[in-house]
């Protein structure tokens, strides 16, 4: 199994008594209640989580997107790349993902992640989202062409990596008189793009085509509900004419590993409750606006959510850890949910989240530690 020690930078000095007199920490949270000064404190704990995650041995460090939130401080994830492609030699750097939608010019994705690609030496891996429905608010784009946009967006960087220019590129979003990529990317015939998703069915349709075969990476869901998504990608790709590989499947969870059950829930309780109680809610008007999704899709999300009883607030430890949305526990225990996700599934792919809410960077280098000496070796080689 590859191991990828991911890190959303949650601000956390964050006033959650003034949180709470607004309906999310998303866009509508005035950014007054951001100190740049904790803020600039937050930011060089977590890059020195990640750099550290190498010299534990971890496969790759990964990094994403978030607009006009306190969820996640990485309005421009590629810049936190490049600080840690200079500050690392082995492992794996992973901008999971850049929203394309949202972007009115998909070519400077493409360069920005060339240029990567190169100060790296190939060791860049892409993701690709859609962003939820919050960056729509954020950013103004008309979520009804979500899809189109997502799609074209992508099609245009693939072709932007990968075809001799200048040629023109003429979409119903995009269009442009010359593409000529400089730099080209270092990886041939581009770096790998990984597929962050909560399971929608045309996601899984898209990235499982025999065109891509793009791994899927299952984020924030509970561990049932990852099983079914990683059977039903494999069940698609069968349909396809080929068989699903463990590196195609992947799972993004919080986790948190302690000398006992008892110990690592009371270090770790409180701050996993403040990321799915505090930094994550959304109402469904900003998480789900009009148009976003496909009406198939929002049916079996409802439908797979309520059938084993997922709730979006007032979530506890226990609760989070009894569905398996986080793994929190002794060596054993952990070993024993990764172990069991892979005998389900065949995964290959854990994108694990060593930092989350409110943990302090001490509480979380032990965890990395720990994880790295303790459950990595069981899984790898």
């Amino acid at each position: 199994m590859k191991f990828v020690c991911f890190d959303l930078m949650p601000y956390r000095g964050l006033d959650f008594a003034e949180r709470d007199k607004y309906r999310s920490a998303w866009v509508v949270l005035p950014n007054s209640l951001y100190d740049p000064v904790r803020g600039a404190d937050d930011y060089a704990g977590h890059i020195e989580n990640m750099v550290y995650a190498e010299e534990l041995g971890f496969d790759g460090i990964s990094v994403n997107e978030h607009h006009q939130t306190a969820y996640g401080l990485m309005p421009a994830p590629n810049l936190i790349a490049a600080m840690l492609i200079a500050r690392t030699k082995r492992v794996k750097i992973c901008v999971l993902g850049r929203a394309l939608p949202i972007t009115e010019n998909p070519l400077t994705i493409a360069e920005e992640f060339a240029m990567l690609d190169n100060l790296s030496r190939g060791r860049l891996i892409t993701g690709f989202v859609r962003g939820i429905g919050t960056e729509y608010h954020a950013t103004g784009v008309n979520p009804v062409f979500s899809h189109e946009r997502f799609h074209e967006a992508h099609d245009l960087i693939v072709q932007a990596w990968t075809r001799e220019g200048p040629f023109a590129f003429e979409g119903e979003h995009y269009n442009f008189r010359y593409v000529n990529t400089w730099p080209r990317p270092y990886q041939s015939p581009h770096p790998p793009i990984w597929i962050p998703s909560q399971g929608s069915t045309e996601t899984i349709e898209w990235a499982a085509d025999p065109a891509r075969k793009y791994p899927m990476l299952i984020t924030f869901a509970a561990s049932e509900l990852v099983a079914r998504y990683h059977l039903e990608y494999t069940e698609t790709a069968h349909r396809f004419g080929y068989e699903a590989s463990g590196d195609q499947l992947g799972w993004a969870v919080p986790i948190y590993v302690a000398d006992t059950d008892e110990r690592a829930q009371a270090e770790a309780g409180a701050a996993i409750e403040s990321l799915f109680n505090v930094y994550l809610p959304n109402p469904w008007e900003m998480l789900v606006p009009p148009g976003y999704t496909s009406i198939a899709s929002m049916k079996k999300m409802l439908r797979m959510r309520k059938s084993i009883g997922t709730r979006a607030r007032n979530q506890t430890a226990a609760d989070l850890i009894a569905s398996g949305t986080a793994i929190i526990g002794s060596r054993k225990t952990v070993i024993e949910k990764l172990d069991m996700m892979r005998e389900k599934t065949g995964v290959n792919i854990v994108v694990g989240m060593f930092q989350f809410g409110t943990l302090s960077d001490e509480l979380t280098r032990r965890n990395m530690e720990t994880f790295a000496a303790d459950v990595m070796p069981r899984f790898q080689g």
